[in-house]
């Protein structure tokens, strides 16, 4: 797509496509060449509309015309995107109070060597230091106000912003790190500007120090147009499972009792289970979609008006899906939830298995109570949308377990995607659809939201599939559970499918457990998932899921609800953070132990 310097592109669905960023971030090797870049991108960026942000690849058009203009290459696309970036949020970000921004500085800008400064819960400790300009950035943002986190990693900062402690983000990284961190953060509508560290070496880097305090000092007026974003509704789902939301929303029956009463800490369990861990992304969506289908007010900076009723429909969905958790973490034998374990491993499997029941009862309370409010045909509308989502689900976590118990281990592809389909994207449908129906009838986008759960459930799904291969901090502290759990994914069934007999029978073995210990078996199952191309096969299964989900979204009225599917698109399917594995070499000396964290 051709661009001219100045004007704001809308990609296609076919220019959205993930392309690679290895070759452009280069970071300009002189100061006069980084300042040049800047100085376009001041010029540049006055000329854009400022009510809508930009995606990724959008923002990348924007650069290589930048850089075309001025007879630079294409390496410096990192470089010029996030310079662009920095001016189109400028005057939103130095019109928040410092007070309500957060410093965000990494952990290779220190010295290496010798750092005297220690960690505390927020970081890096380094105020009394003055031994790197960590300190300098540091003692002058805390002092205008700042909240200051020499921290890695965007989820954390994005953690942080929907909980409602900060408004804008300054940041120092890398340009790896500030590509990642676009997704996550910018997507979402988060006024945010950064200065590139001048290398990536992640030891002892260096940075334009005088572009970093001049981001610090911002300070004007409020900016006389506010940018789109999602933050206020990402900000209102993540309340409602959050005291004192989650009691005024739905008070606890029981609160008046004593705590050493069983039925007072029955509830008790449930509400801290409620508020535990999680994205809280389907009650974002209901809001979301609710918000959309009046206008969008809610991510234009105006009032967030969305009734008790829509809220509490919303946090329906959420108990019905930490329900969903902790069933499925009891029939498929996990042992980890939230970075910590389990409910039925901490609370025994019966109280567990009545913990998922209640919540499954209380969203179906949570829904009743409206009924007046809500009206009785919208109502049953949203108890038939419910109900058809909790039996799917519940056909799909029921096959998957027959399965695993079955002695023909046979599994096709269309199999498993019929599993998927049935266990992903009945939440994603009842999510959307609840809040489209709560906002009026429109009976015309039934078909919309079924074929765009559908296939957002599956891409989603099969992305997890993919990033099992890795230990997380979240779920798990091994990779391959899964293939521990024998689990019919669809990686498993394309190398079914591609595996010549011999090796076909060598991973039924394998997925059906063997006397080998855990980490020989994934690895070993690895090693056969990369000889039949699983991988490859199944970042294009992705990728084919992703393009018909975009394609629902960009013919899907009225505008604002076109721009949220778009939204979910980008952030539901990031896999930013999913890297293949390399798979071991096949050796004669044995089977290849996987490392785990």
């Amino acid at each position: 797509m051709s661009t001219m310097i100045g004007e704001q592109p809308t990609t296609t669905v076919a220019e959205r496509r993930k392309p690679s960023t290895a070759q452009i971030k280069v970071v300009p090797e002189t100061r006069e060449m980084r300042d040049r870049v800047r100085d376009a991108a001041k010029v540049l960026a006055a000329k854009l509309d400022r009510s809508r942000g930009f995606n990724r690849d959008e923002l990348r058009t924007l650069a290589e015309a930048l850089l075309a203009d001025m007879g630079l290459g294409s390496q410096y696309s990192g470089f010029a995107a996030v310079c662009i970036a920095n001016e189109f949020w400028r005057e939103q970000v130095q019109a928040i109070p410092f007070n309500r921004r957060l410093l965000l500085l990494p952990h290779c800008l220190k010295h290496a060597e010798g750092c005297p400064a220690d960690y505390d819960e927020f970081g890096l400790d380094c105020r009394k230091c003055g031994a790197c300009s960590v300190a300098d950035f540091k003692t002058k943002a805390e002092d205008l106000g700042y909240k200051v986190l020499v921290s890695e990693g965007t989820p954390i900062v994005l953690k942080i912003i929907v909980s409602g402690h900060v408004d804008a983000i300054v940041g120092v990284a890398c340009l790896n790190v500030l590509e990642r961190a676009f997704d996550k953060i910018l997507l979402a509508g988060v006024p945010c500007v950064a200065t590139p560290l001048l290398s990536s070496n992640c030891k002892s880097t260096s940075v334009d120090e005088d572009w970093v305090m001049d981001m610090i000092q911002l300070e004007t007026p409020p900016a006389p147009v506010k940018t789109r974003s999602f933050m206020p509704l990402l900000r209102a789902a993540h309340a409602l499972c959050e005291q004192p939301e989650l009691s005024r929303l739905a008070p606890g029956p029981r609160a008046d009792l004593p705590g050493t009463d069983p039925l007072r800490a029955h509830e008790d369990i449930a509400y801290s289970w409620m508020a535990t861990g999680g994205k809280r992304s389907r009650p974002f969506i209901t809001l979301a979609a609710y918000d959309a289908m009046l206008g969008g007010a809610g991510t234009r900076g105006g009032e967030l008006a969305i009734p008790d009723s829509v809220k509490r429909a919303a946090l329906a969905i959420e108990a019905f899906h930490k329900a969903s958790l902790i069933h499925d973490d009891i029939e498929d034998g996990d042992a980890y939830r939230y970075g910590q374990e389990t409910l039925h491993r901490r609370h025994g499997v019966g109280p567990a298995i009545n913990i998922g029941d209640y919540l499954v009862g209380w969203g179906y309370r949570l829904l009743a109570r409206d009924r007046q409010a809500v009206g009785a045909v919208a109502s049953a509308d949203l108890l038939a949308r419910f109900s058809d989502a909790h039996v799917k689900l519940a056909e799909g976590q029921g096959a998957e377990l027959l399965w695993r118990q079955s002695a023909d281990k046979a599994l096709k592809p269309i199999d498993a995607l019929r599993i998927y389909a049935l266990k992903t994207a009945p939440a994603f449908e009842a999510a959307l659809g609840a809040g489209i129906r709560l906002a009026g009838d429109h009976p015309e986008l039934d078909k919309t939201v079924t074929e765009f759960g559908k296939n957002l459930g599956i891409a989603f799904q099969i992305l997890n599939d993919l990033k099992d291969f890795e230990a997380d901090s979240d779920n798990k502290i091994i990779a391959g559970q899964d293939v521990l759990a024998s689990r019919p994914t669809v990686l498993l069934a394309l190398a079914l499918e591609a595996l010549p007999p011999a090796r076909r029978e060598e991973l039924l073995s394998l997925v059906s457990g063997t006397d080998a210990v855990d980490s020989e078996r994934v690895s070993r199952v690895r090693y056969l998932y990369e000889l039949a191309g699983v991988f490859e096969k199944a970042e294009r299964l992705v990728d084919k899921f992703r393009a018909k989900a975009e394609d629902l979204a960009d013919a899907a009225a009225p505008p604002d609800l076109r721009d949220l599917l778009l939204y979910l698109v980008d952030s539901v399917l990031d896999g930013s953070s999913h890297v293949v594995p390399e798979a071991p070499a096949e050796s004669s000396g044995g089977l290849v132990s996987l490392p785990v964290a």
